[in-house]
């Protein structure tokens, strides 16, 4: 992390570990809340499909965790209400990390059911990440940088979740609109921290290295050289990072973000890569609100080099982008060749949605 950023780390009643970050140092006395006292209990267990030949995680209790709270909610705002418990402490801090209370992946988990299929304890770290303390607002409303700050944190989560032990794997994500499930209306999102590479981010990690073992350059890296060189898709070109709809795009007005030069992990990026990064994450959001000129849901992902401490030379961080529209007023949801055969079938042209969000003008300032 740059010099600029500052944590404080405060552990929960309840025993769970929360962060503040900022980007000046965090001044005054912050009191973790007591939202729970109780420890978490679930113990999340791994099962094995032999099909599929990846695992399964299971964590019954999540069936208890808030739902859709009303619009009115704040986490940060005190509250009676047992179901939306305060999660926050007030002060002046701009982005803060926890774990999660209801975790399909815990460091906790020591048990798992003898059944007919291999079984294991479900280890692993759920966090959620709070992005600002304005619950109106959103990560594309988010001054450049505090988004910068943002990309800092996802950083040093990476990090500090390398070190817990038994952690291969850290995905953040977000997922914005109740259309795609969001259980919390505050702008926030995700990581998950897997004992296992997961099956689509492997997947594409066996194509990176077989690529670069091919090329001896990045396969990412080359799409992109060629994407900026047709100039048909390109949302956002910077110095450092660009932001434009893949030629292969599965969803209509999927866009994938990404520093130019590849880099293995947020914690790789310099502060000039950082800085354009938060540009073209910033444009693509814009872009999708204006589009409609309303808040389009949507699921972010960011896909980055697994955590066994090699070098990985093959890996280009970046995020990927999946907003659940066909058309303006359609819903695009996943057809049975899609959910059974893994096959997408598009009926939309990449450079068609690309024109449209193209059209769109958006300013960073």
């Amino acid at each position: 992390m740059t010099a600029t950023v500052h944590s404080l780390d405060l552990t929960r009643p309840d025993g769970r570990q929360l962060t503040l970050y900022s980007r000046r140092a965090l001044s005054g006395d912050f009191d973790s809340p007591a939202a729970f006292t109780e420890p978490l209990q679930g113990s999340p267990h791994l099962r094995w499909n032999p099909l599929r030949a990846e695992w399964v995680t299971y964590a019954a209790y999540r069936q208890d965790r808030t739902f859709l709270p009303p619009p009115e909610y704040n986490p940060l705002a005190p509250t009676t209400n047992a179901a939306h418990p305060t999660e926050l402490p007030p002060g002046d801090w701009e982005v803060a990390a926890f774990e999660n209370r209801f975790p399909s992946l815990s460091l906790r988990a020591s048990e798992a059911p003898e059944l007919i299929v291999p079984t294991a304890p479900a280890k692993g770290k759920c966090e959620v990440i709070v992005f600002t303390q304005d619950p109106n607002s959103s990560l594309g409303a988010l001054p450049l940088a505090h988004i910068e700050l943002l990309i800092a944190v996802w950083a040093d989560r990476t990090t500090r979740l390398s070190k817990a032990g038994g952690i291969e794997y850290v995905l953040p994500f977000e997922n914005r609109g109740k259309e795609v499930g969001v259980t919390l209306h505050h702008p926030h999102g995700q990581i998950y921290a897997y004992p296992f590479v997961p099956p689509v981010p492997a997947r594409m990690q066996q194509a990176a290295l077989d690529y670069h073992a091919s090329r001896h350059s990045g396969v990412l890296q080359d799409l992109i050289r060629r994407e900026l060189s047709e100039d048909r898709r390109m949302l956002y070109k910077g110095p450092h990072a660009v932001a434009f709809v893949p030629v292969c795009a599965r969803y209509p007005y999927e866009v994938w973000v990404a520093p130019i030069e590849p880099v293995a992990t947020f914690a790789a990026l310099g502060e000039e890569q950082r800085a354009d990064l938060a540009r073209a994450l910033k444009t693509t959001l814009l872009k999708y609100d204006g589009l409609w000129n309303r808040p389009l849901p949507y699921l972010m992902a960011w896909y980055q080099a697994p955590l066994d401490g090699k070098p990985h030379p093959e890996s280009h961080l970046h995020a990927e982008f999946y907003p659940p529209y066909r058309t303006r007023d359609r819903l695009k949801y996943l057809a049975g060749t899609e959910i059974a055969a893994g096959l997408f079938a598009m009926d939309a042209l990449p450079e068609d949605k690309a024109r449209e969000l193209q059209a769109v003008e958006v300013s960073l300032e």
